[in-house]
């Protein structure tokens, strides 16, 4: 693996956009950490915060801020030296990886992006398996990749994408299969199916994800009471809430808030 250039935290306000043409064998990571404007081959949709998408330059792609300004991480490489590591992976590329938690992969484009910089003698070595271990971990998020870019997929994808943005910028309503499958303007049991395909969990699970993230962006922010997190994550009940939190982050909410 060969980096060429690295970012972190890198903010851009919302009257510039980024075009990058083709270039075989260069690839660009993305990981927005406020909502991204992305446009590929004709397609734009605005995603959330927390979206990892892998160029692979062979399209020519677009992003820029959502709102006032975008904030991202950013790695610019080619996989010369490694090509058999790379081709073994299932990536999916120039569309919207979800994840629940990013705190992992940002943390990685953290390091890899201070360690490029840095005049550490080793620094080449650290950086590829850093990178390596994120694009496992991007690995993980894509497969079945046959699935995720089926035809039963396309004609739903961007609906989908839109959905989810809403079940994560709302976590206080009250989601459940049938109004979001109605959102879609799809059956139940259709839409649970296609959803699974599309981001790899069920839509559900989805809910609660973000309840969570919200939670931890709560809890890290603000002074509220762990009953007022609960009540505007849209949980009726402390305990519930409480036990969940605790099972998803590993600690518990007043834990987490100590640390953060």
């Amino acid at each position: 693996m060969n980096i060429r250039a690295s970012g972190y935290g890198s903010v851009y306000d919302s009257g510039y956009s980024f075009h990058r043409g083709t270039e075989a064998g260069v690839f660009l990571i993305v990981l927005a950490k406020s909502r991204i404007c992305f446009g590929f081959d004709g397609r734009k949709a605005v995603l959330p915060e927390n979206t990892l998408i892998i160029y692979d330059g062979s399209c020519e792609v677009d992003y820029a801020a959502a709102d006032s300004s975008l904030v991202c991480n950013w790695l610019v490489f080619d996989a010369e030296g490694d090509s058999e590591f790379f081709e073994s992976l299932e990536l999916i590329f120039n569309l919207p990886l979800r994840f629940a938690d990013t705190d992992f992969i940002d943390e990685l484009m953290r390091n890899i992006t201070s360690e490029f910089y840095s005049m550490n003698s080793h620094r080449l070595k650290i950086t590829d398996v850093m990178l390596k271990t994120l694009l496992f971990k991007a690995d993980e998020q894509c497969r079945p990749r046959e699935i995720c870019q089926s035809s039963t997929v396309e004609p739903h994808y961007n609906l989908l994408v839109e959905l989810r943005e809403k079940i994560y910028r709302n976590p206080q309503k009250k989601w459940n299969v049938d109004l979001m499958a109605a959102d879609v303007s799809m059956s139940r049991s259709y839409f649970q199916h296609v959803y699974r395909e599309v981001f790899g969990v069920s839509c559900m699970t989805d809910v609660i994800n973000g309840k969570i993230e919200k939670a931890k962006e709560i809890l890290s922010e603000t002074s509220c009471t762990v009953s007022q997190v609960a009540a505007m994550c849209g949980y009726d009940n402390e305990e519930h809430f409480m036990r969940q939190f605790k099972r998803i982050v590993g600690e518990t909410p007043t834990g987490y808030r100590k640390k953060n």
